[in-house]
């Protein structure tokens, strides 16, 4: 059987259902774990493909299965989010967001229609593959602990196991039609980091009175930077940011405190741990220095991505196949994250870029900005590619 062409004439012809679907989900967007009427949305696009075998986790979760013949032969698991951030979108289309505030900025939308195009496919394929297909739908992606650390806790990837694990990511640098992939480590780690240097406020005219957490911060703020520069190796990338200070004082006083708020990234977990350590003592050593005090908290996030490399491998080689050599490109490392990172820790997988730019049509926006869109002409590759992905996955 030739399931390439099979699978492309399906993409093709599910492809104004599949938009339609994005459409709806990009004019309906919820927050995250918030997402109770996309849950329902889902189940019920599975329920109306005949994808009965479905249950909730993480409240607004959803787990369903695709089996094949000799459905416990090999079981892939298959990802996307539906979350949405708190943007107050600016684009003017017919489907514009109509929960104000809350916005599809980072393509979630289009993750969810594509699986849902790749459900569709797949299970009227069923009878002609062996194995079993778990589509995980991922609450809750954009914010600590992730939702997909939850999916795990609560036996997401249990009762069937997956043996390897695809997920995909619009990339908004890339045009529409291509696709992106690299193997071993790809995203860092994201820990929050939340500060608060304590000090003793007054008169600015009366320096000597008080104890300047203004100062102190300051201090701070750039001793911290040896952390990276000095203390890291300089083979594992390592980013600390600090993205909020709040001191309310005023031009003659002095405030009592001072917050700051950033973020720490990196790609090795043991330096990790160490790093934490080093910016809290630090950070704590400095303030004491100079008479104040300082309360360092790390919210540990999501852990770093590492694809497996025999997998995405095979899958880079599936994406020529699928689409063309001039189609497939090979991907830098990014410091951004990923909670998808928690199913890369635990079994083989593979998280791949899905192009989305055309700038003849002027979509070129950033993700996470109030102008972001894609070409939906890259619905019609996303579910394609993945289907024939996970088809080829369960022959090998």
């Amino acid at each position: 059987m030739d399931f390439i062409q099979i699978i492309k004439e399906k993409a093709s012809a599910y492809k104004a259902e599949v938009i339609a679907i994005r459409q709806h989900l990009h004019q309906n967007p919820e927050l995250s774990f918030q997402e109770f009427k996309t849950a329902e949305f889902i189940e019920s696009k599975l329920n109306e493909y005949g994808i009965t075998n479905q249950k909730r986790l993480v409240k607004t979760g959803i787990i369903a299965l695709i089996e094949g013949k000799n459905p416990t032969k090999k079981i892939i698991a298959l990802r996307s989010d539906h979350d949405a951030l708190p943007i107050l979108e600016t684009n003017e289309v017919d489907y514009k967001s109509v929960n104000n505030g809350v916005m599809h900025a980072c393509g979630h939308d289009v993750h969810t229609s594509s699986l849902l195009g790749v459900a569709k496919i797949l299970n009227e394929l069923k009878n002609e593959f062996e194995g079993t297909v778990k589509l995980v739908f991922q609450p809750g992606e954009e914010i600590i602990p992730g939702g997909a650390s939850l999916i795990i806790k609560e036996g997401g990837l249990e009762n069937p196991s997956p043996s390897k694990m695809f997920g995909q990511h619009v990339y908004p640098q890339l045009e529409a039609g291509k696709v992106g992939f690299r193997p071993g480590m790809y995203m860092a780690s994201a820990d929050e980091i939340y500060v608060t240097v304590k000090g003793k406020g007054g008169h600015a005219a009366l320096p000597q009175l008080n104890v300047d957490p203004i100062l102190i911060a300051s201090h701070i703020i750039v001793a911290l930077q040896q952390i990276v520069s000095r203390s890291a190796h300089p083979t594992v990338p390592t980013v600390l940011s600090f993205g909020k200070i709040i001191g309310e004082g005023a031009t003659n006083v002095i405030p009592d405190e001072v917050k700051i708020e950033g973020t720490f990234r990196t790609m090795n977990e043991e330096w990790r741990a160490k790093a934490h350590q080093k910016m809290k003592k630090m950070a704590e050593d400095i303030a004491e220095g100079m008479g104040g005090e300082c309360v360092f908290d790390i919210h540990v996030g999501y852990p770093f991505l590492v694809n497996d490399e025999e997998l995405t491998a095979r899958a880079k080689q599936g994406a020529i196949e699928y689409l063309g050599t001039e189609n497939v490109v090979d991907l830098d490392l990014r410091m951004t994250a990923e909670d998808f990172a928690f199913y890369s820790q635990i079994l083989p997988t593979c998280f791949y870029r899905l192009g989305v730019k055309n700038d003849q049509k002027q979509i070129n926006s950033g993700l996470h900005t109030s102008t972001f869109n894609v070409d939906e002409d890259a619905l019609e590759t996303g579910m394609g590619l993945m289907a024939w992905l996970t088809v080829k996955e369960l022959q090998v």
